[in-house]
């Protein structure tokens, strides 16, 4: 038997061997067509045959630009920049006499989607709009090489055939949409790749390091951030999207070795119900040409029995509410160049040809589609301004009373989905909140793009279907913790001016110059920011554990920041100069304090002011750690803090000393790469004066090492009850919290809580962790209620097990503090509403005093 294994072993290699020496075009190209001579192909221009190596972004981007060059049927531009300054490229791919009236084209198209405009077009006349989308996960490579024969094909392809598909289709084909964990991936399987083809799944070449290149630069799935747009690639890509307003627009992934080929419709019973149920029937229309081609070249295939089209921040399912219809393409990944399966050895080639035999197809599609799609465009916009004018809200308002800069932030993102935002016109109250010009925004709901307004602002708690591909909730005034109504009418007084313009609200230094001291409260989404500055700039700083007013009546809260004047290496003009410019670039008002004699609450002098220090912060990170959660708190420390974290490998923490920092980060996952002396060495670091602040996973991690007094819940059933094995899959499916919003109560005076001013606090959770209260009685600042479902998805069991649980635990151990958090407070970037948490926690953990969060076991340890 062993021998008969290693000689089918033998063979597969073989042929694993000879479909990569097959791989030339004419393993790809379709062979009833001819091809322009005077056109390069990929190996001319790259050197090598499509799938005989990885293309790394360089090379993608100098053969598009060689057919940008050559070829009259295709313009590019650049849409945009990574965080590693890549350049994003949209190829506009037509005939040349279309080329020549492209912006009418672009104009017309876009009228489609004004139902005052659209019934005088004739849609008979018009061309559609195809979107090709490739590779959104670095590490999913085939799309991306696909998109080199893509290009060549449209660019080389002769005939009547594509002549008449050019002229009734305008393509736009984005290669790469994540160029820098494309070029990490591509890097990494080039340099273990063997000359001779080396298949065994235990080679190197399929173990791509940490974190992988499935993710961007800050180890952020792009193909979530439809919706939050929290990225460059995003945010460019988006903005091309609007433009076009495309009709069809395809995505090009890559799943398990050992499967096949998955193309949409996914489950229908998971669909979202905004989406319109003609979205469905042209997707299953659309599948039937796949089905034929890839029938055609011997590729197994399935579909409609995975995968959903529910959480609209995914590159498949934005179109849907937008009146285009999203693809979703899953291949099965060779990881590299070659690799044994249980179908035979998957060769990349093979990969490819299947992503490239499905982007023919979706070119055939859509163009025997076109009327239909144009009209399904149309009507969608129609049918959502109907649907709008009889909606049960005229308006969503939101804002927050004492920080500008949050809100600013989401109506930030709702104008970049094409979405109208106005000012109210004068102060309004509602639910005793104030809403006034200054600090809040109002979204009318009768507009052309209703249905991804009530996609980003509905509350939903009940659902066709208890399973989900990805989240289940996203609401976004929950996401950014703000005020907000549902204004059932709009008054005359309510709405004003229109907002074309946005810009980041500006602060002040009020009162000038002062010789005493200034103050800032740190309800501010930037304070952090702000009281970093100061720390790099050696500014010696306070912070208040208690209230105060001054004398003419403005009354500061717990955790404003206090900046002496006397005792700084700074001199009073130049102090004042920088407070001028902190208060300015973060939208943060600082007050000029002549006296330290408050009328009420604690003088500035007082015991009660706390001395701060610069956080010296390291974050945890290969192994098993939870890159995404890694990633979103570096992201935020980086990028939007100006912080400087250092990122510190499991194995370098196992033998590096931690003398240099005072805080220390584990993001959700799994830290068993942490020696026992690693372990120890924590816990003494801990007990030195060290705060450390865990995540979900990385939470319950220290609480089974016994670092930290935290307990969990076992959070499993004890029902026995007999079922059906195949039911086993979607009952235990429907015990995982995908993510969804849920309440907690917040305790304003722990620090911890500085900055908020409402004590109920809507949180995001991912997972199944719960946290036993602690027996403490201020040893859990932020507490779930006991009704604490907002929004999405929660199993009647796992809600039982969440009720009135903790959400953050503080444990005192020696002179310092474990900070357990069971959700991620930084999620996708866009829970604005929930980062102060995790900012307090570094700030200000090492001022919560260890009596409060002892355990009464441990009182005397």
């Amino acid at each position: 038997m062993k021998k008969l294994y290693a000689f089918a072993i033998a063979a597969l290699v073989l042929l694993s061997q000879q479909v990569i020496a097959q791989a030339n075009l004419g393993y790809y190209l379709p062979k009833d067509v001819t091809y322009n001579p005077n056109i390069p192909t990929p190996k001319a221009i790259l050197g090598y045959e499509v799938g005989e190596w990885h293309a790394s972004h360089d090379q993608l981007v100098m053969f598009m630009r060689q057919m940008d060059q050559i070829s009259d049927r295709i313009t590019m531009e650049e849409y945009g920049r990574t965080h590693e300054n890549r350049p994003l490229y949209l190829l506009t791919i037509t005939s040349p006499e279309n080329h020549k009236n492209i912006q009418s084209i672009k104009e017309q198209h876009k009228k489609l989607t004004d139902p005052s405009a659209s019934g005088n077009l004739d849609i008979k006349k018009m061309p559609t709009v195809l979107w090709m989308g490739y590779s959104v996960h670095g590490n999913e490579p085939s799309g991306s090489n696909a998109s080199l024969l893509a290009v060549y094909h449209l660019a080389a392809a002769q005939g009547p055939e594509i002549e008449k598909l050019l002229s009734e289709t305008v393509i736009l084909v984005d290669p790469s949409i994540n160029p820098d964990g494309m070029n990490r991936f591509a890097s990494w399987v080039n340099s273990h790749r063997s000359k001779n083809l080396v298949t065994d799944p235990n080679s190197e070449e399929f173990s791509e390091v940490w974190p992988r290149g499935r993710t961007n630069h800050y180890w952020f799935d792009l193909n979530r951030d439809w919706l939050p747009l929290q990225h460059p690639e995003s945010r460019g890509r988006l903005a091309k999207f609007h433009e076009w307003k495309p009709n069809v627009l395809t995505d090009h992934h890559e799943m398990g070795t050992n499967a096949t080929f998955f193309f949409q419709p996914g489950i229908p019973s998971r669909n979202h119900p905004l989406t319109p149920a003609n979205n469905f029937k042209l997707t299953q229309k659309i599948g039937g040409f796949h089905a034929k081609a890839l029938d055609k070249i011997g590729s197994f295939y399935y579909t409609e029995e995975s995968y959903d089209d529910f959480y609209y921040g995914k590159g498949s399912t934005y179109p849907d509410v937008n009146g285009a219809v999203g693809i979703l393409f899953e291949q099965a990944s060779s990881r590299g160049h070659a690799q044994e399966s249980t179908n035979g050895v998957l060769s990349f080639p093979f990969t490819i040809r299947n992503q490239f035999t499905t982007t023919l197809s979706t070119l055939e599609a859509v163009q025997n589609m076109r009327e239909e799609l144009l009209a399904h465009q149309r009507d969608f916009y129609k049918e959502a301004t109907q649907a709008a004018r009889k909606a049960p809200f005229a308006a969503y308002v939101f804002g927050s009373e004492k920080d500008k800069v949050r809100a600013y932030h989401l109506a930030e993102i709702i104008k970049q989905h094409q979405i109208e935002v106005y000012r109210p016109k004068e102060s309004f109250k509602v639910d005793n909140v104030t809403y006034t010009p200054e600090n809040a925004y109002i979204v009318p709901t009768n507009q052309p793009q209703y249905k991804l307004i009530e996609a980003m602002f509905e509350r939903r708690t009940k659902f066709q279907d208890s399973l989900f591909y990805d989240i289940s909730a996203w609401t976004f005034p929950l996401a950014f913790n703000l005020e907000h109504a549902n204004l059932k009418n709009l008054k005359g007084s309510q709405l004003g001016e229109r907002v074309k313009e946005l810009s980041m609200p500006k602060g002040e230094v009020v009162g000038g110059k002062s010789d005493y001291a200034y103050v800032f409260e740190w309800h501010g989404y930037y304070a952090p920011r702000a009281l970093n500055t100061l720390f790099q700039n050696r500014v010696q700083a306070r912070v208040a554990t208690d209230k105060f007013s001054t004398g003419d009546g403005r009354e500061f809260d717990y955790g404003t920041i206090m900046i002496p004047v006397n005792g700084q290496q700074l001199n009073t003009d130049q102090l004042h100069q920088l407070l001028t410019k902190v208060a300015t670039e973060n939208g943060i008002t600082i007050y000029n304090m002549s006296t330290g004699f408050n009328p009420k609450g604690i003088k500035l002098g007082s015991p009660m002011f706390l001395p701060l220090t610069q956080p010296k912060v390291a974050m945890l990170i290969g192994g098993g750690v939870n890159s995404n959660d890694m990633g979103e708190a570096w992201h935020l420390l980086d990028n939007r803090f100006n912080m400087t974290p250092t990122m510190m490998s499991l194995e370098t923490f196992n033998r590096a000393g931690l003398g240099r920092y005072n805080v220390l980060v584990m993001a959700d996952g799994n830290y068993g790469d942490i020696s026992e002396n690693g372990k120890a060495k924590l816990r003494n670091w801990v007990q030195s004066g060290g705060t450390l602040v865990a995540l979900g996973g990385a939470a319950k991690w220290l609480a089974d090492n016994k670092i930290g007094n935290m307990s969990f819940k076992n959070g499993e059933s004890n029902d026995t009850t007999r079922q059906p094995y195949a039911d086993m899959g979607n009952r235990t499916g429907a015990q995982v919290i995908g993510g969804a919003i849920f309440e907690t109560t917040l305790d304003l005076t722990h620090p911890l809580g500085y900055g908020y001013y409402n004590s109920k606090l809507p949180v995001f959770r991912d997972n199944t962790y719960f946290m036993e209260v602690s027996k403490s009685p201020y040893a859990n600042p932020l507490v779930y209620t006991s009704k604490p479902l907002l929004s999405g998805y929660i199993s009647k069991p796992n809600l039982k097990q969440l009720q009135n649980s903790a959400a953050i635990t503080v444990s005192a151990i020696g002179s310092g503090k474990v900070i357990a958090m069971t959700d991620n407070p930084n999620f996708r970037a866009f829970w604005y509403g929930t980062n102060k948490l995790f900012l307090n926690s570094i700030f200000f953990g090492q001022l919560i005093n260890g009596s409060s969060a002892r355990a009464d076991e441990d009182a005397h340890e």
